[in-house]
């Protein structure tokens, strides 16, 4: 075997030697250091730090290549997704700071920082697989530890039923998905990207196989009506494994749907449009209701998860590299303002443990600053100019819309005025709702303030500098 053939994985190696050194340093840290004496804080920085030169060594793409028989396939499209995924978790490291450094955690911190990057291995071969099975290997890679991670403060109960609830899911949906891969070697003999589409030509076997593979991953994607479990999820879970889970374990789905439709169900395209065009109305539509009943800021912002997702699968309908270039925008707006989102509703719950929209009446009076981060960050989920948000939905409408789907793209505009109205919600209270017992005035630690200056730079910057989307889009072609 040539074991050179490994050095092509330059972003998994590299993943690999920083999940290493974080078991290491979790391994032989003291129990004496998980207290608030100095020490805790070098273990909670240490994996920001270590993301952070991960994430800045690998930002430049290499030359396309396939490697151990075409199983990983890489192109330099993979490389800025799987930038996008290492910044979302660099945040959301920054937000997890101040929680790591509670007196009274029942785990050690490692355990947080070895699971989520696991997870993240298991995106990176997802995104970078060329057969089935090294798709799903990636697959279960990144949702077994995140089943861990939704549980991860097993002593309160809302985390562990949301913890049992996510692997229940998860299994079940796996199951399915193996189920319709089965299908497929079964009509086509091979399992290779590459090779599939020669043999599809939509017969009954393959159509049943593709709405397995796709009720699989749309369990993954929360869309309706696989969406279930979402809510309950999103509450119970850790806000920080929320942000993480709604932005890039998310994001890496959407992603490797798109390749798989582009490049295995090339053939069936007319079928799988159907498919995605009314999942998508749904999605939007149904969510967009449920989001409006909610008073749980976690639950609205699952349901407001699920809409998003409907957004995404816009860029996916078309098939097209213009889609492909919308989508990966649209995913890394969607990172910056979602993560900005949970990243205010993470430190006031450390702060206050408050979670409803009632509890945030008055929040502008006692924290301003926090209470503007949030009102950007919920205008560029809502897609107000001149926020990168706007953009980001301008160009993914475009993309559909130049497909084709012109009604589709309407039903999508009505449904973001209601998305506008649930996120105005929040700024209602912030702003105008009266309260006699605000949430108390109080400072943000350093990480959570370096995560919302990142978060808030990308709401802002990504709208203004065009070259963004135009790097995407020249990688866009030959994915």
């Amino acid at each position: 075997m040539d074991y050179s053939q490994f050095l092509h994985m330059r972003e998994e190696l590299s993943l690999v030697v920083v999940l290493i050194l974080l078991f290491l340093a979790d391994l032989f840290m003291s129990p004496d250091a998980h207290k608030n004496d100095g020490k805790a804080r070098l273990n909670t920085m240490l994996p920001v730090i270590l993301m952070a030169v991960h994430t800045a060594i690998n930002l430049v793409p290499e030359t396309a290549c396939d490697i151990f028989g075409g199983m990983y396939h890489y192109v330099p499209m993979h490389t800025v997704v799987k930038s996008i995924l290492n910044v979302g978790t660099l945040i959301v490291f920054l937000m997890a700071h101040e929680w790591m450094k509670r007196e009274d955690t029942s785990f050690k911190q490692g355990e947080f920082y070895v699971l989520t990057l696991s997870t993240l291995f298991g995106m990176y071969l997802m995104i970078s697989a060329g057969h089935f099975l090294m798709f799903f290997i990636g697959l279960e890679t990144a949702s077994i530890p995140m089943a861990a991670l939704i549980a991860f403060d097993k002593y309160r109960h809302n985390s562990a039923e949301a913890g049992a609830k996510y692997i229940l899911t998860a299994l079940f949906s796996s199951a399915l998905l193996l189920f319709g891969l089965s299908m497929i070697y079964g009509s086509a003999g091979t399992l290779y990207f590459d090779d599939l589409p020669a043999h599809i030509d939509g017969n009954p076997l393959q159509i049943m196989a593709f709405v397995f593979f796709f009720t699989g991953m749309a369990f993954k994607l929360s869309l309706v009506p696989f969406h279930l479990w979402t809510a309950d999820v999103y509450e119970g879970a850790p806000s920080t494994v929320t942000a993480y889970l709604s932005v890039v374990s998310k994001g890496s789905a959407a992603f490797v749907l798109l390749t798989i439709l582009i490049k295995v169900f090339a053939p069936m395209i007319n079928d799988w449009q159907e498919v995605l065009y009314w999942v998508i109305i749904a999605s939007i539509t149904i969510a967009n209701i449920f989001a409006i009943r909610q008073q749980n800021l976690k639950r609205l912002m699952a349901f407001s998860s699920i809409s998003q997702a409907g957004y995404i699968m816009l860029g996916v309908i078309g098939g097209t590299a213009q889609g492909m270039t919308a989508l990966v925008y649209y995913v890394l707006v969607y990172a910056a303002a979602n993560l900005g989102v949970f990243a205010v509703i993470t430190i006031v719950a450390l702060r206050s443990q408050k979670f409803t929209l009632e509890d945030y009446a008055g929040l502008y009076k006692t924290n301003p600053k926090i209470a503007f981060l949030m009102t950007l960050s919920l205008f560029s989920l809502a897609g107000i100019p001149p926020f990168a948000g706007f953009f980001s939905k301008f160009f993914i409408f475009m993309a559909a819309f130049n497909a084709g789907f012109h009604l589709l793209v309407f039903i999508a505009l009505i449904n973001t005025v209601i998305s506008l109205y649930y996120y105005l919600l929040i700024v209602k209270a912030m702003y105008i709702t009266p309260s006699d017992n605000p949430i108390p005035a109080f400072r943000s630690d350093r990480s959570t303030k370096w995560g919302l200056a990142l978060c808030t730079l990308g709401i802002i910057g990504l709208g203004i500098a065009s070259i963004v989307y135009q790097s995407i889009d020249k990688l866009s072609f030959g994915i």
